[in-house]
């Protein structure tokens, strides 16, 4: 998949093209550590006095970077839809490798943190399903109708295994075909995602 990029932001990473390539890589170490701890008005006040620029522009240049890095660790999303997913912020190829080198070595250790945040959003935990079979009704004795039953289980909270984190469940019941109709849907909206077409559409979304 690609990302799609606000124009806000588009705006706040063209920052690291007035930046030496080293110190895109640097300001790549503080968003990870700004990630762990929070944020530091002393360290984007440091940087801003030593590339004399306003803090702010700092401020953003960092989240921006934070921003896309943890998206694209969100979404585990491949080397060729990262490299086309930055080609709308006009950067060349050296920056772009760079960026990808960041998002390659520490993706993983993005997602451990993000993992650990919490979420106000439920996640999906386990799913138990049945397949029931009406053989037969007081109006028809012979018959056959299949209807697949879904227990899911979800946890909202940073761990799933802790005593903070909250449970919810759903019962969900569809016919086979239904199921096999809504999967092979899904299937091909996952196929044309990769097509070519999509892609340049998604570049070009604002």
């Amino acid at each position: 998949m690609l990302l799609v990029l606000s124009e806000d932001l588009k705006e706040h990473l063209a920052f690291l093209l007035t930046i030496d390539a080293a110190v895109v890589g640097e300001f790549g170490r503080i968003a990870l550590e700004f990630l762990r701890r929070g944020t530091s008005p002393k360290i984007y006040e440091g940087a801003a006095r030593k590339l004399c620029v306003p803090v702010e522009m700092v401020q953003h240049g960092v989240e921006g970077l934070m921003f896309l890095m943890t998206e694209s660790s969100k979404h585990m999303i491949s080397e060729v839809d990262f490299l086309d997913s930055v080609l709308v912020l006009g950067f060349g190829e050296e920056l772009n490798q760079i960026l990808l080198q960041l998002y390659l070595q520490h993706h993983n250790q993005i997602r451990s943190i993000l993992s650990q945040l919490p979420s106000s959003l439920p996640a999906y935990h386990s799913l138990e399903w049945r397949l029931d079979v009406q053989l037969a009704s007081r109006s028809v004795h012979q018959q056959v109708i299949p209807m697949l039953m879904m227990h899911l289980l979800l946890r909202r909270g940073c761990d799933s295994s802790s005593s903070s984190s909250s449970s919810s469940s759903r019962v969900l019941q569809t016919d086979p075909n239904t199921l096999l109709h809504l999967i092979s849907t899904l299937e091909a909206a996952l196929a044309a995602m990769k097509t070519s077409h999509a892609r340049r559409i998604l570049r070009n979304i604002k």
